[in-house]
Parts: C-alpha cells; sequence; structure tokens
C-alpha cells in the first residue's frame, strides 16, 4: 500500500534519505503513517531508525537529544521538529513479572529491531511503518486490518499495557472518538 509521496513532509523525507545514505534503516512511523492511511493530514511526523542517538547527532547538526526514560532525537526545520527514535525492544521482555511489581515503565533505552519497536507501541494503529524507499507499509501487529475495521486494540496484554502507562486509557479513548 502506497502512500502519494506529494502527502509526505519534505523534511521528514530529508532525513530519511540522509539516515538511508549513511546505512540505517528509517521508517515513517505512528500516528503519521495511520493518519496518511485514513486520508488526514499528520499533526507531525516521526521517524524510527536504526541509528542510535548519538549516531543521528553526528549526521543532523540541527539535531538536540532529549529524554531521560528513552533518548530521543528532535531534529529542527525552523520552528518544525522531526522526532526520530533509535528502534526499541520491550525491556521486560523474557523478564517475569514478581507479585506485585510495579509495571510502570520508567527505564526504556533498549534498543531493537524494527519489528521490536512495533510491538512495544501502544496500539496496533500506531504500530505502523512507512519504508518510503519500496513505498510501503510494515505491519508486524496487525494495524492495517485494524484500521479497515475501524478497530482500537491494544498490542499485547490491554490489563498489563494500561497498568504500564494509564495515559494509553486517554489515548485510546480519543482514537475511539475520532
Amino acid at each position: 500500500m502506497a502512500i502519494a509521496r506529494e502527502l509526505i513532509d519534505a523534511d521528514a523525507e530529508k532525513v530519511l534519505r540522509r539516515l538511508h545514505r549513511h546505512q540505517h534503516k528509517a521508517y515513517l512511523v505512528g500516528g503519521c503513517v495511520r493518519d496518511l492511511l485514513l486520508g488526514r493530514t499528520p499533526k507531525d511526523f516521526d521517524i524510527a531508525t536504526s541509528a542510535t542517538p548519538n549516531e543521528i547527532k553526528d549526521l543532523f547538526r540541527n539535531c538536540r537529544i532529549i529524554g531521560r526514560r528513552f533518548r530521543l532525537a528532535h531534529i529542527f526545520f525552523g520552528s518544525k521538529i522531526i522526532e526520530t527514535s533509535t528502534f526499541r525492544s520491550n525491556p521486560r521482555e523474557g523478564s517475569p513479572l514478581e507479585e506485585g511489581e510495579e509495571l510502570l515503565i520508567r527505564r526504556d533505552n533498549v534498543f531493537g529491531t524494527t519489528e521490536e519497536d512495533a510491538r512495544r507501541r501502544d496500539f496496533t494503529i500506531n504500530g505502523l511503518f512507512y519504508d518510503i524507499e519500496a513505498a510501503e507499509v510494515l505491519d508486524y501487529v496487525g494495524g492495517l486490518a485494524d484500521l479497515d475495521a475501524r478497530l482500537v486494540r491494544t498490542i499485547g496484554d490491554p490489563e498489563i499495557r494500561f497498568r504500564e502507562d494509564p495515559v494509553r486509557i486517554l489515548r485510546a479513548v480519543k482514537f475511539a472518538a475520532r
């Protein structure tokens, strides 16, 4: 499924192309992909990449690294920011929960693959990646089917996902209302 090139922000495309030229994987991700597929204009364009925050900073002099829980690169084009994150994996993957253990994620600097990054996102409709080189959507979590069905579904167990980050409940209501 291709997205018309003219709908993609020119600065986001510049970031993607530079990352690709330097041998990094890089995709549009999340809400911008969802909105473009729904025929809406995204409020912003986010990128996920195999490049680490420091590698991103080395490639873009208009970049500032932010965040404690998870380090992100903000690439500035005037007042516009292209948020660029390194692929993440679930910091709890493979580690069983102890009885009564808190699920709230406080540390999330565990880098991963494209698929791992998709699986740790909140909702299937936000776990979509768009590859501008191949002009195709990468869907590891069933987001395309849920988008077609107008379904808001968490990735993984909803009870656990909402306990990890209670704000997700509000986001689910917002997406369902829209």
